[in-house]
């Protein structure tokens, strides 16, 4: 079973796929890259995919490359996230960075605004919102196991009073 890993990141500039292939190449010829870049400036978006055989060799690959300069960039080389279904892998956002900054939630997502579009047709119905899965707030799957862990200690101190 092969095993999707994030690579971020990379420089915003135009980067080929034989060039990241080459910057992993010691780690073997079974390994295969994507850069993922801009439809209209053809230039890197930031971040790319590298698929690895097994998750033994993707835990190897994280340890030895997270953290390995590429072009005046520390990469940034994680387990990707399974993609929604419809995505496709240029609309697929990186994983969640955590930063120190504050963020701005007040501006619509990409996806609302398509939304919008769609729901300002000529019709003269009343137009709803819907919500997919894709969309719900879901808990980090590197997470899982300690979420799991305090879900079971909250079911036990309700339980025992």
């Amino acid at each position: 079973m092969s095993v999707r890993l994030y690579v971020g990141n990379l420089p915003k500039e135009e980067i080929d796929r034989q060039e990241l292939q080459a910057v992993f190449a010691e780690a073997g010829d079974s390994i295969s890259t994507k850069v993922i870049k801009d439809r209209k400036t053809g230039k890197c978006r930031g971040f790319g995919f590298v698929t690895v055989q097994t998750d033994e060799q993707a835990d190897q690959f994280i340890e030895k490359f997270n953290g390995y300069v590429f072009k005046e960039s520390a990469l940034k080389i994680e387990k990707a996230l399974p993609r929604s279904k419809g995505q496709s892998e240029e609309e697929a956002p990186p994983p969640p960075v955590a930063k120190s900054a504050p963020s701005s939630s007040s501006a619509p997502s990409e996806k609302s605004r398509r939304n919008k579009k769609k729901n300002r047709g000529g019709s003269s119905g009343s137009s709803s919102t819907t919500s997919t899965n894709s969309e719900a707030v879901q808990p980090d799957p590197r997470w899982a196991q300690e979420l799991e862990k305090l879900k079971q200690m909250l079911a036990a101190q309700t339980t025992n009073p």
